[in-house]
């Protein structure tokens, strides 16, 4: 049997993005996944800082690596805040959620938005 070693690869993801938004048709579909990709990166940066791997925090989180590397993906399903608590939890961080008021837009009604005409 072969002995194969684990070589990790290293990913520079501003390259990586730089070149893919040049290809049409993809910068209107990172733009849509944007928060996700967004809350990906953030995963990732604190499992690298806690210096863990998917194994380690998926036995943390009483869970599977693979459940882990899904979480980790920008993808179709969205983590529950459950979900997020407990990661957080496994690489030694808590969760802040915050609401941050959207810019006003204004309308043919008068300018205010359709919530509080």
């Amino acid at each position: 049997m072969v002995d194969l070693e684990y070589k990790p690869i290293s990913h520079d993801h501003d390259a990586f993005l730089e070149k893919a938004l040049k290809r049409k048709g993809f910068s209107e579909a990172y733009d849509g996944l944007e928060d996700e990709y967004l809350l990906v990166r953030e995963l990732l940066a604190a499992r690298m800082r806690a210096g863990l791997t998917q194994e380690e925090v998926a036995e943390s989180m009483g869970t599977t690596k693979s459940a882990v590397s899904r979480l980790e993906a920008a993808g179709k399903h969205s983590p529950s805040v459950t979900t997020l608590k407990r990661y957080a939890r496994a690489v030694g961080c808590d969760v802040e959620i915050h609401l941050v008021q959207a810019p006003r837009r204004t309308s043919a009604s008068g300018g205010l938005p359709k919530a509080q005409r």
